[in-house]
């Protein structure tokens, strides 16, 4: 059984300052953050505008850690090439962003990264059922994605147990990742429902210091 201690974290840079963004990220490493998380928002899939390629390229300049980049964006397929040249390790899309949505979780993996799909909390896990051969990360929002420092929807629990229980009676090695509204005092919930991966935003950059959060997020 895997215990807290194997809990990985994914800082989520926006909610960081991104006017010290090259120390924030040494801050994060330092501290002991597994992975980066990005996210990405086209105004039209979320009510909200944030990054693209250009600013993976640049945390790519400053960590070496894996970068996971969540697209939450119409047509995703038109872009994974360009986020695979931008420095992007994983990519996560929306089942209801694209009409192609199998296809485009092949596309990400024939590019050479690892593929995620997204679950919004009125998306139920079983639009998954028949993509799971072509899935590394399941990401579990606790939120509804758009806007960084959401309070946790505990309804959650639950579909982080389903989606839990569901990889586990599949072949196939799937992380769960849950993300929103995640921190200190949410997290051993999280963790116990099943979560392998913690995307923490607010959690980690507006509760410094961060060699101290981290490690007590990562326990539960």
């Amino acid at each position: 059984m895997k215990s807290s201690t194997d809990t990985k974290i994914a800082p989520s840079i926006l909610a960081a300052d991104l006017g010290r963004l090259a120390e924030e990220l040494a801050a994060v490493t330092e501290a002991g953050a597994d992975s980066i998380h990005i996210d990405v928002m086209d105004g039209w899939f979320v009510p909200n505008l944030s990054m693209g390629p250009g600013m993976v390229e640049t945390v790519k300049k400053y960590v070496s850690l894996p970068l996971g980049v969540h697209l939450m964006i119409l047509d995703p397929i038109r872009y994974v090439e360009a986020f695979r040249d931008a420095g992007a390790d994983l990519l996560i899309i929306h089942p209801e962003a694209t009409n192609a949505f199998h296809r485009s979780l092949q596309h990400i993996r024939e590019m050479g990264m690892t593929a995620g799909a997204a679950l919004n909390p009125a998306t139920g896990p079983e639009v998954l059922e028949y993509c799971l051969p072509e899935l590394d990360v399941i990401l579990v929002m606790t939120v509804n994605p758009g806007f960084s420092g959401q309070s946790f929807l505990a309804s959650m629990l639950p579909k982080i147990r389903t989606v839990r229980e569901r990889v586990d009676r599949s072949p196939y090695q799937i992380d769960i990742e849950v993300d929103g509204g995640v921190d200190v005092a949410t997290a051993p919930e999280v963790i116990k429902a099943g979560a392998d991966i913690l995307v923490c935003g607010s959690g980690i950059f507006h509760h410094p210091p961060y060699e101290e959060v981290i490690p007590r997020i990562r326990s539960g």
